[in-house]
């Protein structure tokens, strides 16, 4: 017989019925883990993928919604293999033993307890990445303590309508906030190694929407006032895909004014971080969904 459990692991806390068979909440997930790739990954911020790569875990399923999702074939249509949490600690083993630098979860949060079940099984020499939205409920990682090394989180939006319109988020600002700062205190302040490579901490995403360099700007402002030791990671990669490819303002990629005038309000507070090139808004770089 299967065993359900009422899911509160995200901050939509629907408190819905999943198990092996059934996910009957917001994000629609088994109380089963599904995966869509694992593989090493170059294209995460310097400290993450270094030399060798960060050993990437992509979740399918997601807590958010975004119009804009560049993934959302995982995300959203769910693409992707049943795994056990034994196999994913094989998995991961297999990982550390290729030589990448950490263990990258990346859209975690549905499969927590199960995840923290296969680190059980087996914890790797090298640390775990918490790669996630940063709409996460504080109780969710405070769990994680002893599991997790490094916290990846976004910061998505300044402005808690636009959180709602484009990713069904309902007090997001807020939200994330709290779930950084959460981060930052069980991380303990970051850490790297000789080489550069990160071993324990917070980096905070932003990616750079087009017609939207106020809502940057805002998240800007807000990291600044709450959290200005943390590196920021300045993201320009935005592709319009999906619901947003006939989207009147998310239609189409950043221009060089726009990103250029979010990086210069990064500079002017004096923010700690990194920042893409604008070359990295390509297709190609979506990876093939094939549980590769």
């Amino acid at each position: 017989m299967a065993v359900n459990m009422k899911c509160d692991l995200c901050p939509r806390k629907c408190s819905a019925e999943r198990n092996i068979t059934i996910g009957k909440g917001f994000c629609g997930l088994k109380d089963k883990i599904k995966v869509a790739r694992i593989a090493a990954h170059m294209w995460e911020e310097p400290p993450i993928s270094a030399e060798n790569g960060s050993g990437a875990v992509f979740f399918s399923g997601c807590t958010l919604r975004c119009i804009y999702c560049q993934n959302y074939e995982i995300s959203e249509k769910q693409k992707g293999k049943y795994i056990t949490p034994e196999t994913l600690a094989d998995e991961i083993k297999r990982l550390e033993a290729s030589g990448v630098h950490n263990i990258n979860l990346v859209s975690p949060t549905p499969y927590v307890n199960l995840i923290k079940r296969s680190l059980d099984i087996y914890k790797p020499s090298i640390p775990i990445v918490y790669n996630s939205s940063g709409y996460e409920r504080t109780k969710t990682i405070e769990a994680l303590k002893g599991y997790i090394d490094i916290f990846l989180p976004d910061f998505k939006y300044s402005d808690d309508k636009l959180a709602y319109e484009y990713s069904g988020a309902k007090n997001y600002v807020a939200v994330a906030k709290n779930a950084i700062k959460a981060m930052i205190t069980q991380a303990g302040g970051n850490e790297y190694d000789e080489k550069g490579v990160m071993k324990k901490g917070v980096i905070i995403r932003h990616l750079v929407l087009p017609n939207h360099t106020k809502n940057s700007i805002g998240v800007l402002d807000i990291i600044k006032e709450s959290f200005s030791d943390t590196p920021v990671s300045l993201m320009g990669q935005y592709v319009p895909l999906h619901k947003a490819i006939a989207h009147k303002k998310l239609g189409r990629k950043i221009t060089k004014r726009e990103y250029n005038k979010v990086l210069e309000h990064m500079s002017e507070l004096e923010l700690d971080g990194f920042a893409q090139e604008l070359s990295s808004a390509d297709e190609g770089f979506i990876p093939d969904w094939d549980y590769s």
